[in-house]
């Protein structure tokens, strides 16, 4: 895993039509100079945290995240994890409140689990079976929990 200055580096260095397009597959839209995926909160505000290539073919993926309980329920925070395509476009590949820990353990095509993150102390655990991240396991620091 990338450190976090990487990360913000590489956030740091996409163009402005770049942030839009991942935004936009996102579902997010733009209001004045904020990017909203929550329309029905007016102070929701989305933004890139993650730039990596999580499963190793040589494209990025993108973390777009969202705060605000009015959405995202109590875990206050929401994401969509997007793959950029060979085509350059990008395709939204998981969406969830909570936050995305992704794990050393890989699914289908070397893509990371996700440990999904919020108030509780068992997470769900969300694996790529070739289609679609579904629930794999239940864990709490690692070891498995119901």
């Amino acid at each position: 895993m990338l450190s976090l200055l990487v990360i913000a580096a590489n956030v740091a260095t996409l163009t402005l039509p770049e942030r839009a397009a991942i935004f936009t597959a996102a579902g997010a839209t733009k209001r004045g100079a904020r990017w909203m995926i929550c329309k029905e909160d007016l102070n929701a505000s989305a933004r890139i945290d993650l730039i990596e290539d999580l499963n190793g073919d040589g494209r990025p993926e993108a973390v777009v995240s969202e705060d605000g309980t009015f959405c995202h329920g109590a875990a206050g925070t929401g994401f969509v994890l997007l793959s950029k395509q060979p085509n350059g476009s990008w395709k939204s590949m998981f969406a969830s409140e909570g936050i995305p820990e992704f794990l050393k353990t890989r699914g289908v095509g070397r893509w990371p689990d996700i440990s999904v993150g919020g108030p509780g102390f068992c997470f769900p655990v969300m694996r790529w079976n070739g289609r679609a991240y579904v629930m794999n396991r239940r864990e709490y620091e690692g070891r498995p929990c119901r």
